[in-house]
């Protein structure tokens, strides 16, 4: 890539001379901790269930170099495209969201996932960074034209997403979409009174998803407790302990042999054991950094559909990651979400993939004449 001039006005050329090299390097460092934390963690959990040991890794390796071809050919795409694949990617993510209501395969007590050969898809992963573009569509060109309804629409298609996550039930995945769309409208202009009430509401919906699904009021029974079933918290957290500044050595830890969920939701307390506190504040510095970065460009930004588009992209990104990392140290009651690019799970790649190529193709530097 770096054999490109900068008078080269092929489509890659011009696509390396104006994409943000540092978090594309970024997203890289984060592929390349996937593929090291699927060969630490996965053969273990592989043996334990039974199946060849290398069937996790040679399953992630396949999703890991699909999501990386996913950021790069979608961060090629115009502001106009990357409009357009959001409102399409919705739509199916939405009709597919339903269809799980019908065609779902139940794990857990929550139907999520619809089964195809090789994998099973989680069509809401791909409702986070389509929606976050959309409602920013939406609230834009309703900021532009006081007689389009883009708020109400953008409220329309929120309602829409949070019946469909209430049904399955997975409150997680509806609290980081609440999330990202009041940030978005927080951006946009909303009064700080309106921020309050909307707060208020998400505390509201808390309440009743603790009173209402006996699964979110364990969690949480649990965590402030400390007592019933903790066993996969506590043993991370024995992991952290376990691993020390330095990590006891690659394949050397033994969380990976007792935990279910090693390679997806508690692959960070695998880092933390094998690799110690030194790798985890690095994984926390990428995710950190561009996140920040993310934010910092949008200073410059004068049109408010990227504005909008990216800090909804930010937003669940960092959210998501936050999440994972958060209920792994104990810090909050423990949710099943993946840790971006490193957690097992094809949808997940895939979809945060779609979203960091999003926001690379609407931060990227263009000219005057360029179309947005």
């Amino acid at each position: 890539m770096s054999g490109f001039s900068r008078t080269d006005n092929s489509l890659l050329g011009r696509w390396w001379w104006s994409v943000d090299r540092w978090t594309l390097g970024a997203i890289g460092m984060l592929i390349g901790f996937g593929y090291i934390m699927m060969l630490a963690a996965s053969p273990a959990v592989a043996e334990r269930i039974g199946t060849s040991r290398d069937m996790f890794i040679l399953k992630q390796v396949a999703f890991l170099a699909v999501a990386g071809l996913i950021v790069i050919g979608v961060s090629l795409l115009s502001p106009r495209d990357i409009r357009r694949l959001a409102i399409i990617g919705c739509l199916i993510a939405l009709a597919m969201t339903a269809a799980t209501m019908f065609i779902g395969v139940e794990i857990k007590g929550a139907r999520r996932w619809i089964s195809l050969p090789g994998m099973s898809v989680q069509p809401s992963e791909f409702l986070k960074p389509c929606f976050a573009v959309v409602a920013a569509w939406l609230l834009s060109e309703g900021k532009k034209s006081p007689r389009f309804p883009g708020t109400i629409l953008a409220f329309v298609v929120f309602g829409m997403i949070l019946m469909l996550l209430k049904s399955q039930p997975d409150i997680g995945m509806l609290a980081v979409v609440t999330v990202v769309f009041l940030a978005q409208l927080y951006v946009n202009g909303m009064p700080l009174f309106l921020v309050g009430i909307a707060l208020g509401c998400l505390g509201g919906g808390a309440v009743m998803a603790y009173t209402l699904f006996p699964h979110v009021r364990s969690r949480v029974t649990r965590f402030w407790d400390g007592t019933g079933d903790n066993y996969q918290v506590t043993t991370a957290l024995e992991a952290f302990g376990n691993g020390g500044l330095l990590g006891r050595g690659p394949g050397e830890g033994h969380v990976k042999d007792v935990l279910p969920d090693a390679h997806a939701d508690f692959v960070f307390a695998v880092a933390g054991e094998e690799f110690g506190m030194i790798l985890c504040v690095i994984i926390i510095a990428v995710f950190a950094f561009i996140v920040l970065r993310g934010l910092l460009r949008l200073l410059r930004e004068q049109d408010m559909f990227i504005v909008l588009s990216c800090t909804g992209l930010i937003t669940g990104f960092g959210l998501q990651a936050f999440v994972n990392m958060a209920s792994t140290l104990r810090l909050i009651p423990t949710k099943g979400m993946t840790l971006p690019f490193i957690s097992y799970g094809g949808s997940s790649a895939m979809a945060i993939a779609l979203g960091m190529g999003m926001l690379l193709a609407l931060t990227r530097r263009r000219g005057r004449d360029e179309p947005l």
